[in-house]
C-alpha cells in the first residue's frame, strides 16, 4: 500500500482499495460477498420472472419492484465484479475509461433507485387516499411515462460527471479509497480546480435525493393525514400496515446514502473504515435484500 502511495502517477489507471489492515483475510472476506452478489443476482433475477409470467402481479406496485429489481442488478453487476477481483485476485487496476463509465453507471442506477422509491410512495398515496381513481390514475401507460421521464433525469444528472472527470490531469495518487469508482472520490485526485465538479456534485444530491426524499416525506404525511380521518381502527391499521414495507425499504436505502454523504463530507481519517462498510452495505446488503 505504501509503494502505491508513493508511486509517481501514472495516467493509465487508477487502483482500488480493499478493507485496509485485513490483506491476510482478504479470501476469506470474498467468501461471504461472492455469496451476497450470486444471491443477489439470483433473487432479482426470480422475482423479475415472476412477476412477468403470472398475470396477478402486474399491476403498478409489482411493476416499481421489478423496476427496483432491475436497478438492483444493474448496480450489483456494475460494482461487485471489482469488489470480488480484489479481495480474489488482488485485481485493484482499473483504466481511466472504465472508471469514468463504472461512475456514471454507479451514479444513474442510484438516481434510478431513489427514483423508484418516488414512485412506491406515489402509488401507496393514490391507494389509499385516492382509492376510487387508483385505477384510472395509475394506467400502464402513464407508468410508462414516468418511468421515462426518471430515466431520462437520471442520464441528465449522471451524464456529465465522466466529462467532468476527463477534462481533469491527474498528478496526485492514483489510489482510490474504495473497491469502485465515485466521482466525489475520484475528483479528489486531480490536481486542477474541482470547485465546479463539487458544485455539481452537490446539486445533482439536492435535485434527486434531496427532492426525491421531500416528496416522499410530504406523501406519508398526507397518507398519515388520510389515515387519521378513517373511523375503523382495524381500517386505520391495515391502511397503515401497507405503507409500513415502502418506509423501511426507504429508510434502508437513505440512512446509508445520507451517511455516507455526511462522512465524504466531514469524515476525517478515522471515519474511513465506517465509510467501507456503509459502502459495501449500500452495493452488497441492499440488493441482496
Amino acid at each position: 500500500m505504501s509503494a502505491a502511495n508513493d508511486t509517481v502517477f501514472n495516467s493509465a489507471v487508477f487502483l482500488f482499495t480493499g478493507i485496509p489492515g485485513q490483506e491476510d483475510v482478504h479470501i476469506w472476506i470474498s467468501i461471504p460477498f461472492s455469496s451476497m452478489y450470486a444471491i443477489s443476482i439470483v433473487g432479482n433475477s426470480v422475482i423479475l420472472f415472476i412477476i412477468k409470467t403470472d398475470p396477478s402481479l402486474h399491476e403498478p406496485m409489482y411493476i416499481f419492484l421489478s423496476m427496483l429489481a432491475v436497478s438492483d442488478l444493474g448496480l450489483s453487476i456494475s460494482t461487485t465484479p471489482t469488489i470480488l477481483g480484489i479481495y480474489l485476485f488482488n485485481s485493484r487496476e482499473i483504466s481511466l475509461n472504465a472508471c469514468f463509465a463504472q461512475l456514471f453507471f454507479i451514479h444513474f442506477l442510484a438516481k434510478i433507485e431513489f427514483s423508484v422509491l418516488l414512485f412506491m410512495a406515489f402509488d401507496r398515496f393514490v391507494a389509499i387516499c385516492n382509492p376510487l381513481r387508483y385505477a384510472s390514475i395509475l394506467t400502464p401507460p402513464r407508468i410508462a411515462n414516468m418511468g421515462l421521464v426518471f430515466v431520462v433525469r437520471g442520464v441528465a444528472v449522471a451524464s456529465p460527471f465522466p466529462f467532468l472527470l476527463k477534462r481533469f490531469q491527474y498528478c496526485r495518487a492514483n489510489v482510490l479509497s474504495h473497491s469502485y469508482c465515485l466521482h466525489q472520490d475520484v475528483m479528489k485526485l486531480a490536481c486542477s480546480d474541482i470547485t465546479v465538479n463539487t458544485i455539481y456534485g452537490m446539486f445533482t444530491t439536492v435535485f434527486t435525493l434531496g427532492l426525491d426524499s421531500l416528496l416522499i416525506f410530504f406523501s406519508h404525511v398526507m397518507i398519515l393525514k388520510t389515515v387519521l380521518s378513517i373511523a375503523s381502527h382495524t381500517e386505520c391499521l391495515r391502511a397503515l400496515n401497507t405503507c409500513f414495507s415502502h418506509i423501511c425499504a426507504v429508510l434502508l436505502f437513505y440512512i446509508p446514502d445520507i451517511s455516507l454523504a455526511v462522512i465524504h463530507r466531514f469524515g476525517n481519517s478515522s471515519s474511513h473504515l465506517l465509510r467501507i462498510l456503509l459502502e459495501y452495505v449500500d452495493l452488497l446488503v441492499l440488493p441482496l435484500i
